[in-house]
């Protein structure tokens, strides 16, 4: 979403090109970056006159879904629409906080590349438009023109092949998802979704999502699970190295549940007690897993027949490879931080079914838990005609700190108090150490002191303990 206080024609414009160029997006005009009103609204007649004015700014033409007015939630407010609009007014308890009024310009992603007058290239990349340098803007070129494969529609398929119990399983996540139980026809919303043409033919993203056998049009569709013994394919005598190898066939959203299951069958577990409780550890975090899975079925190229996603299970190593290279300006370099979908209707489809849980975020959340694990960082693979995610299963050792190596084990335990803590007393001390007599505890931290670990500071009742900077600093 993007916020502009007045129908200015260049923010709007820009604005305009940045979201047909990416993922769409909302324009919202009327409110301050802040999310604050602005000062005055403008009137609906001369937005969309501002709107008639800016195809000039920017070429090929951007198609809009319309322009309508909305009241928007104050920034941080907690208020509901009932409350703000005055439902609650009897109730002197409840918080009213005014909606603000504004006008909403819908941009859909366009299958056209857009560029300003000026010949910038514009993408959204989090809340800001940033402009595609020269290698960038072919990626994106190459993928636009590609055309929308998605939404074409197969041959000799009809909608008998859709399995309705598939799409309740849809509704029903969708509903729980957007908090709103879909009441209208269902033709209408596989539409919308792009499940279904206008003439009401299914869709490579209708069959992918709803049919129980895609594979019977888009042979290519299917997932090839193999276990291997060792770190290479390779076994002995250089005959295959894989104890199990298995195809896994089926909508999406099956093939995203039976291959998870099948890792999970051949996951090593151990299990470390804490005190009186039980904890079992994963081979690798379940997250980091499920969202390899998730990216490879939904971002992979489906134009690439003959090559199905291959997912390895190897003594050190998952890899997961996905047919078909990065999409459009993504690199391994800005991974993390862009976001741009090869199929983003099969995106949607899994968003709402809850596979996906905040769009955009997920390769961000897989570096985050594998470090949590005591993982390195997933590593990234991109070439012309796949794109491989692998994740490691060793544990990287913790740091020792170089305090460690010349104190004892309760001096050890009183500096990282004073890391955490920020100091620590006699007494702190008495009670983190037991069974040792309080003449110990203070040589120990008169010790530390001796040693340029701590300074001592204060006197009798109220000396502390503080760490000297050298040893903060490491």
């Amino acid at each position: 979403m993007a916020l502009i206080q007045d129908a200015d024609a260049g923010a709007i414009a820009e604005n305009l090109v940045a979201f047909a160029n990416t993922e769409g997006g909302t324009i919202v005009v009327g409110v301050n970056a802040d999310g604050s009103p602005a000062r005055e609204l403008p009137a609906k007649d001369k937005i969309e006159r501002t709107l008639g004015r800016v195809d000039d700014l920017y070429n090929p033409p951007v198609v809009i879904d319309g322009c309508d007015a909305i009241r928007l939630k104050p920034a941080g407010s907690n208020a509901t629409r009932h409350e703000a609009e005055g439902e609650n007014a009897g109730n002197n308890s409840a918080r009213v906080e005014p909606l603000i009024p504004a006008f909403s310009i819908r941009v859909p992603r366009s299958t056209e590349l857009h560029a300003l007058a000026d010949g910038r290239v514009l993408i959204r990349s989090g809340a800001v438009n940033r402009p595609l340098g020269g290698q960038e803007i072919l990626r994106l070129a190459s993928a636009k023109n590609t055309g929308d494969f998605e939404t074409e529609a197969l041959p000799g398929a009809t909608t008998d092949d859709f399995n309705r119990e598939i799409i309740d399983e849809y509704l029903e996540k969708r509903a729980e998802r957007s908090k709103r139980v879909h009441s209208g026809e269902i033709n209408r919303l596989l539409a919308e979704i792009g499940a279904i043409t206008a003439d009401g033919k299914p869709t490579v993203c209708g069959l992918l999502l709803f049919s129980d056998y895609p594979q019977r049009w888009l042979p290519q569709s299917s997932v090839v699970f193999a276990r291997f013994v060792g770190t290479t394919p390779r076994g002995e005598q250089g005959l295959a190295g894989y104890t199990r190898r298995e195809e896994i066939t089926g909508s999406v959203p099956r093939l995203i549940e039976a291959t998870w299951n099948l890792v999970w069958s051949e996951m090593a577990i151990s299990a470390v007690v804490k005190g009186l409780e039980r904890e079992e550890t994963f081979e690798y975090p379940q997250f980091a897993v499920r969202e390899a899975l998730v990216n490879a079925i939904c971002h992979r190229d489906y134009r690439l027949r003959g090559r199905r996603i291959e997912v390895r299970m190897f003594s050190d190593r998952l890899e997961v490879i996905s047919p078909g290279g990065l999409p459009g300006f993504i690199t391994v370099e800005n991974i993390k931080h862009e976001h741009f979908s090869r199929n983003p209707r099969l995106v949607g489809g899994l968003f709402h079914w809850g596979y996906i849980e905040e769009l955009g975020l997920g390769i961000d959340r897989m570096m985050e838990v594998m470090e949590q694990a005591g993982h390195s960082p997933p590593r990234f693979d991109a070439r012309p005609y796949s794109f491989a995610v692998a994740l490691h299963n060793e544990r990287i050792r913790p740091r020792v700190p170089e305090w460690s190596r010349d104190t004892n084990h309760r001096q050890a335990r009183a500096l990282q108090y004073v890391r955490d803590k920020g100091s620590i007393t006699n007494r702190e001390y008495r009670s983190l150490i037991h069974s040792v007599s309080a003449e110990t505890l203070r040589l120990d931290l008169a010790d530390l002191v001796e040693k340029g670990f701590l300074n001592k500071v204060g006197a009798n009742k109220g000396t502390h303990y503080t760490l000297r900077e050298r040893v903060a600093d490491k």
